[in-house]
């Protein structure tokens, strides 16, 4: 017995401290559960490789969920979006945006309605979409709701619950689709890039689905890491995650989230997310 804790503890000296540690990361509900699970898992394993440590993909429900559990500290990393991603580094002191999609610098969103409506595609902010019943992605979103919400009180100047007959929150970008696609919902807001992605795979109806109007730029996602992983994980660990992102090559790994390469990011570039979020009242 004393032989075999004598072994024990010897392995446990011998082997490098990065190998006895988990890292764990999660990501927005922004799409189908079981697609989300699937390619984060891919993105567990190259990570896990690229960082000769054990890495985790803790799936969440909702856009709250995974902002908690990155102020908790059940995840140590997170893909977000620049809503959830402010929001995640506004609770945990020190944190810090690190990487984003090179198409994360100019993000859209796309205002899409259902055929009945009679509504035609325009260059200019669709104000003919009041008094129509409209869904928002999840609360948290900023495709599906911040900005969506910042122009809609722009053009209107009033709430979305003024404008619309009827306001719905879907939960996810692909949800929204499927619902104004369905005509549960005359207008609803979505993520160019999902709605890309869905139409590639001949998911849209193009007898149904109209898409409206595009929305300026603004900056969206990004991998965002916990102040405090130093403490726990080394010096200079933030700079080996965030070089392990910005060299994921593999097409079929960036296809799936999707974006066409990772860049350096930094906190500043969320300023006007912030700054948003506090005009509507969704950030204090």
């Amino acid at each position: 017995m004393k032989r075999l804790l004598f072994c024990c503890a010897v392995l446990f000296f011998l082997v490098p401290p990065s190998f006895a540690l988990e890292l764990r990361f999660s990501a927005i509900p922004d799409q189908d559960m079981d697609r989300l699970e699937q390619r984060f898992n891919q993105v567990a394993s190259y990570l896990s490789k690229a960082l000769r440590m054990k890495v985790a993909y803790i799936p969440v429900k909702s856009y709250a969920a995974s902002v908690s559990a990155f102020k908790n500290n059940q995840i140590q990393l997170a893909w977000f979006g620049g809503l959830s991603g402010v929001q995640a580094r506004l609770a945990v002191q020190g944190s810090q945006a690190i990487a984003q999609g090179a198409e994360d610098q100019k993000f859209i969103t796309y205002f899409i309605a259902h055929h009945s409506t009679g509504l035609r595609a325009t260059k200019n902010f669709p104000t003919a979409i009041a008094g129509k019943t409209f869904t928002f992605g999840s609360k948290g979103s900023t495709s599906g709701r911040l900005m969506p919400e910042f122009y809609i009180r722009k053009y209107f100047h009033q709430t979305p619950r003024k404008v619309f007959q009827r306001v719905g929150f879907s939960g996810d970008h692909s949800k929204t689709i499927a619902l104004v696609q369905a005509g549960v919902y005359q207008v609803g807001a979505v993520n160019y890039q999902v709605y890309e992605k869905e139409r590639r795979e001949g998911r849209l109806d193009s007898k149904k689905l109209i898409l409206l109007w595009k929305t300026p730029f603004y900056p969206d996602y990004n991998w965002t890491i916990r102040g405090d992983v130093e403490q726990v994980y080394g010096p200079g660990f933030i700079q080996r995650v965030q070089k392990a992102l910005i060299e994921m090559k593999d097409p079929k790994l960036l296809q799936s989230f999707p974006r066409s390469a990772f860049i350096q990011a930094d906190n500043s570039l969320y300023a006007p997310i912030l700054e948003t979020g506090k005009a509507i009242g969704i950030l204090r």
